[in-house]
């Protein structure tokens, strides 16, 4: 029987969502109907298990999956027994302190004596160490942003993404204790078979990371400005360049840095750049 790498990634939410759009962009095909606990791709040796995200570590260190798809923060808090692979780029938020809006926090130091709330006193205890404050630590799982309001807790500790639900609770972020992504994690010591199958896995990842952060870009451009043009937008090696039918004029093949886009484009429009065209990447392999 040949060997399954098993992958766990949240069963609900954002995160579940996000997973499976990676794996699918990875050339997986499989079904994931509603209360699945599990599928197996068709056409890539890989059975998802669909778990609880708080549980996950657990499970990659018991080796029940040997891969998962977690929060890093999940994966900081757990503290098991797992291997980093790498950050996969979505699900970015940031785990902050939040103090009442009517409290002057003046840094770290405010939080001496004082109480925190949080569902992540693993994080928390490593950041009052660091920053050698003594507080309590009050451990709660849900509806942390309530506690100040309820006299449980001076501050609390928790995921931040816009921020609204600070605000509707009467509450500021103050300081932020470690940004996070989803990250793919792995039990140590992967047998032979199962380590080939997710450097594939890696491999297929990479390459639509990659091409997520670039954009393929066609232009029209007078070839007294392809020297100055290629200068702005070098390409991987160099550009591709085609000469069309008007005299003194060239068809140019790059790619550009998805964060340098616009600044590019402007760039090349004022060296005579006509026609530019922009075009999504699926998959770019370096």
């Amino acid at each position: 029987m040949n060997p399954l790498l098993r992958i766990a990634i949240q069963k609900s939410g954002r995160l579940q969502e996000e997973s499976l759009k990676l794996l699918k962009e990875s050339g997986l095909h499989f079904n994931n109907g509603k209360d699945q606990l599990k599928t197996q791709s068709e056409n890539f040796p890989v059975e998802v298990l669909f778990l609880r995200d708080d549980d996950i570590p657990q499970y990659v260190e018991d080796k029940v999956a040997d891969v998962g798809i977690v929060g890093e923060n999940v994966f900081a808090e757990k503290q098991k027994q797992n291997e980093l692979i790498r950050p996969l780029g979505f699900a970015r938020c940031r785990l902050s302190i939040a103090v009442p809006r009517s409290e002057k926090y003046s840094g770290a130091q405010w939080l001496q004596g004082k109480n925190i709330a949080t569902s992540y006193p693993n994080i928390v205890k490593g950041f009052l160490i660091k920053n050698k404050i003594e507080a309590g630590i009050h451990e709660i799982s849900g509806s942390v942003e309530i506690a100040p309001g309820i006299g449980l807790a001076d501050a609390i500790c928790d995921i931040v993404s816009s921020g609204s639900t600070l605000q509707s609770n009467g509450l500021k972020e103050a300081e932020v204790v470690m940004n996070s992504e989803a990250v793919l994690i792995a039990t140590p010591k992967l047998e032979k078979e199962k380590k080939e199958i997710l450097d594939e896995l890696i491999f297929r990842i990479q390459a639509v990371q990659v091409a997520k952060d670039n954009k393929y870009i066609l232009m029209n451009c007078p070839n007294d400005a392809i020297e100055r043009i290629t200068q702005v937008i070098p390409g991987m090696k160099s550009p591709t360049i085609l000469p069309l039918k008007k005299e003194g004029w060239s068809s140019l093949h790059s790619v550009v840095d998805e964060n340098d886009f616009w600044k590019k484009i402007n760039q090349l429009k004022s060296l005579g750049a006509e026609g530019i065209l922009v075009v999504p990447i699926e998959k770019m392999i370096v």
